[in-house]
């Protein structure tokens, strides 16, 4: 096998895989919308069960607590259950109504933002957790006026407390919603997360593996090889290297990654090839559910004894896009925000140029790293094959759409000219063909667009 390095150095090139966030399970279950909401309501519950509860064994009369009978109890809490019910659905209906907006007015692709805010879950948990918690002491109230009766005194106020917090949380909330929807609050926010992502992904200029010339990798044509296909499809959000160069290093073999983070894949698609393992010549391919071509067992064998689920797990898949290693996403997004602001039907040049701003500010970084290395080695041994995102196809995603749509204004083109003009001087050698192609579209379409302008009724060439 053609896996060892092309200059003979013990070379380690692991130290220049990217710091990205790694997706775990404790990270999935708490990204769904409900999940908070309904953490908050079974808190909620099981406090409503538990507190009076252990109020009946507390005989002492205690100050600063609610002081009235069991009637008043429960017209406080009859009251406090019905208002919360009656503003959470407000708060539900002006969540849709802001995720209609956004959608319509920027682009579908930011509602994932918006869902996953921790104070729009917050609100509509405490409110229904008050309204759960007052129905539940509710049913602890006994008795009426003039009889022997039980008022949970604590749990009763408890209740009035979460009302309070609920109105505290209700005004962060519309500050929230209104701060979020302008256009420079979801610009920002995006060119946030995609400078950090950008920033851990690619490695700085002086990166001593990032600096050296690639190895050369070259299978053997018929050097066995094994396929391991997607069981699912969705979007590839997750590539976990580092796992990968150490299960190559434990079974002395070659990993391919045959997707780049960002790409949709269905079931079936070969997602990883392996080099270097002990195989069957007629054994070439496990998939998610293939059939065993031997008829011998040898797939579950091959599973078993060099634990192929792990290493299919590697490469996660799922149905929507996220930060944690995908630096084109966060362009992605600002990119179509800028289309529709272009678009007849819209036409709000303004917010395409704050676009072109944050695309300036992700780009400066961009500029000044090192593309990671798509072979990687490991004590001088190739491990790891992968494809990467590239910095020119970034610049490329950031320019190409927006120029195209901005061709008949004034405004973009010259913005994206002067963006260029900006980033040369810091921009490393290799980018400046790409900076220079841009720029030239960019100038071409500012003086296409100026002379339209002289052309018209009125116009400097009149």
């Amino acid at each position: 096998m053609s896996g060892a390095s092309s200059s003979g150095e013990s070379v380690d090139d692991v130290g220049v895989l990217p710091q990205v966030r790694r997706t775990t399970r404790w990270t999935r279950l708490w990204r769904p919308f409900w999940v908070l909401p309904m953490t908050f309501v079974l808190v909620a519950t099981v406090v409503g069960v538990l507190l009076p509860e252990w109020e009946q064994t507390v005989d002492e009369h205690l100050p600063f607590v609610f002081q009235g009978g069991a009637d008043g109890a429960r017209g406080m809490l009859s009251t406090i259950a019905g208002a919360m019910i009656s503003v959470t659905g407000l708060v539900f209906s002006i969540t849709m109504v802001v995720i209609q907006l956004a959608s319509s007015q920027f682009s579908p692709r930011v509602l994932t933002d918006f869902l996953s805010s921790r104070i729009t879950q917050a609100t509509l948990g405490i409110f229904a957790a008050t309204f759960t918690y007052a129905l539940t002491v509710l049913r602890s109230v006994q008795g009426a006026s003039g009889e022997e009766s039980f008022v949970p005194q604590i749990s009763v106020t408890v209740g009035f407390l979460l009302v309070l917090a609920s109105v505290g949380t209700f005004l962060a909330f519309i500050q929230h919603i209104t701060t979020s929807i302008q256009v420079s609050s979801i610009v920002s926010h995006l060119g946030d997360s995609t400078v950090d992502v950008v920033d851990r992904y690619f490695p700085a200029a002086d990166e001593p593996a990032a600096l050296r010339p690639q190895p050369a990798w070259d299978p053997a044509p018929a050097e066995p090889q094994l396929v391991l296909e997607a069981q699912e499809h969705g979007y590839v959000v997750e590539v976990a290297h580092r796992r990968l160069v150490d299960w190559a290093v434990e079974h002395d073999a070659v990993v391919e990654v045959l997707l780049p983070v960002g790409r949709f894949v269905t079931e079936g698609t070969p997602a990883l090839r392996i080099f270097g393992l002990p195989l069957p010549q007629r054994v070439l391919v496990l998939g998610a559910d293939a059939a065993d071509p031997t008829g011998d067992g040898t797939h579950a064998e091959l599973a078993r004894r060099h634990d192929l689920d792990a290493v299919r797990r590697c490469v996660v898949v799922e149905q929507d896009r996220v930060f944690n290693q995908d630096p084109a996403l966060g362009v992605r997004k600002l990119v179509d925000i800028g289309e529709r602001a272009l678009s007849p039907g819209i036409n709000d040049p303004t917010t395409a140029s704050q676009v072109t701003d944050e695309i300036h500010r992700i780009l400066r970084l961009l500029i000044t790293r090192r593309d990671l290395p798509s072979v990687l080695e490991h004590e001088g041994q190739v491990r790891l094959v992968h494809r990467p995102q590239r910095v020119s196809e970034l610049v490329d995603l950031s320019l190409e759409e927006l120029l195209h749509y901005a061709e008949e204004s004034l405004q973009v083109p010259r913005q994206v000219g002067d963006v260029i003009d900006a980033l040369r001087p810091v921009a490393l050698p290799g980018y400046a063909p790409v900076l220079d192609h841009w720029g030239q579209v960019a100038g071409r379409l500012a003086r296409e667009a100026a002379a339209e302008v002289e052309r018209m009724p009125g116009g400097g060439g009149a």
